[in-house]
């Protein structure tokens, strides 16, 4: 399950639009951090996920962050400040066998736009053309639809589908979407058989009782994924500070559990936008998430490329210089040596003593964000008069990954594992390091 929402500029104190995504995937379910420069072309075909497709003759740069396994993403921008989120939607429309991912239709739309509205009418264009499809689940089968959050720098969508249908919409200050359909009676566009289908199902008997939620709305999957309850907790958070929206204020949004202040992952919640996994019923957690101070030029994007945003340490990446050397690249097993999975055993580490080294976690990390963030503007004005060199933009970038090695160091050589009295919750996590091949001694 995911959260993405965006706050355009009237709304921000910056004046500029803030787009954010956290990405809920299963827990062994590494996610890479990846960056693809501007690309000219000769193949004629391109294979995503599970179909080929034509491949266009140029694409643009890219900042994307996805499942190890799987060609989309599930968030990302490209080097025109277009940035993308995409959400599981359950409806009542059938699922496809085969056929383009949502994340596949997003990280295509990334390749392809230079500006929201031209995304949004590539994945249109897609999604005739190719329908969606294929499974989506890493260890069991998941198949559903997806909405799409859309921005630009000037402007931003929503795009709801369930299988061919859809209905989009375009955002006015603030929005943001979850694991539910949420365009109802009102819409800026929509498949022009939208409510003839309906119709024809027997799901409204006209245009007067029409409601694209209600109707084409899976009603049982889409209430276990409590996905209204976290889009109405996400925009109230943005409504409340509405024209005062920053970036710290946005990364705590994206950190926040239903039971702040008490949190402890054992008693986590599907309603929690930075979810920790925790059982049959609650199989996902944020695996990566990603916050962008989308500027007209330059803009400053901060992702965490690990798990668990509530003790992660978010770092600046610019577009135009890339990411820095890595590591290894991290799978479905543990390893030692991949940053993601360094993280992923601190957070494992401290799953029954949350409350006493999480605050301390949280807080040393929001001091070096701070002093990141201070940084990262100073560079970005700096480089836009031609006073510093891309390098330096660069080495920013390295210096926030080694500052959060360092903090994951140092707590995976503090914190000593501790029993969860909770017993489903403590046997869901021993027979996913297992899994893993993580142990915790």
């Amino acid at each position: 399950m995911c959260d993405t929402l965006v706050a355009l500029g009237d709304a921000t104190r910056y004046g500029v639009t803030i787009f954010a995504k956290n990405s809920d995937r299963e827990p062994n379910e590494a996610q890479l951090l990846e960056f693809h420069p501007r690309m000219k072309h000769d193949e004629e075909y391109l294979k995503c996920t599970y179909i080929r497709i034509p491949q266009v003759k140029e694409t643009y740069a890219i900042l994307i962050s996805r499942p190890f396994w799987i060609w989309g993403a599930e968030m990302g921008v490209n080097e025109y400040g277009v940035a993308i989120g995409n959400e599981a939607v359950f409806t009542k429309e059938p699922y496809g066998e085969v056929g383009l991912t949502g994340m596949d239709l997003l990280r295509l739309a990334l390749e392809r736009s230079k500006d929201a509205r031209e995304a949004l009418n590539i994945i249109l264009d897609l999604l005739e053309k190719h329908g969606q499809g294929g499974n989506c689940g890493y260890t069991r089968k998941l198949f559903y639809h997806n909405s799409f959050l859309i921005a630009d720098p000037k402007e931003a969508w929503v795009l709801e589908t369930a299988g061919e249908y859809w209905a989009a919409v375009k955002v006015e200050e603030i929005r943001s979407i979850s694991n539910a359909l949420s365009i109802r009676k009102e819409w800026d566009m929509a498949h022009p058989q939208l409510i003839e289908h309906a119709v024809e199902k027997g799901w409204c008997k006209g245009e007067e009782d029409f409601d694209f939620a209600k109707c084409y709305s899976d009603r049982l999957y889409t209430s276990l994924a409590k996905g209204r309850e976290r889009q109405k907790f996400t925009e109230g958070k943005l409504r409340e500070k509405a024209g005062k929206i920053d970036l710290k204020y946005v990364m705590s949004i994206m950190r926040s559990h239903a039971t702040d202040p008490d949190f402890s992952p054992s008693r986590g919640s599907m309603r929690d936008i930075c979810m920790h996994a925790g059982g049959p019923l609650r199989r996902s957690q944020t695996a990566g998430s990603y916050i962008g101070v989308l500027y007209p030029d330059l803009q400053i994007n901060w992702f965490t490329a690990t798990s668990t945003p509530c003790i992660s340490l978010y770092k600046p990446v610019f577009i135009v210089v890339g990411l820095p050397d890595l590591g290894p690249k991290p799978g479905g097993k543990y390893d030692p040596n991949s940053l993601w999975w360094k993280h992923e055993r601190m957070h494992r580490l401290l799953l029954g003593s949350y409350s006493e080294y999480a605050p301390k976690i949280r807080s040393e990390i929001e001091k070096v964000e701070e002093e990141l963030e201070k940084k990262a503007l100073d560079l970005r004005a700096r480089y836009l008069r031609e006073e510093v060199a891309k390098e330096e933009l660069l080495e920013l970038t390295e210096e926030a990954f080694i500052k959060a090695v360092e903090i994951i160091e140092k707590y995976s050589g503090i914190i000593k594992p501790k029993v969860v009295l909770d017993p489903v919750f403590a046997m869901y996590w021993l027979q996913v390091n297992k899994e893993a091949g993580l142990s915790l001694k």
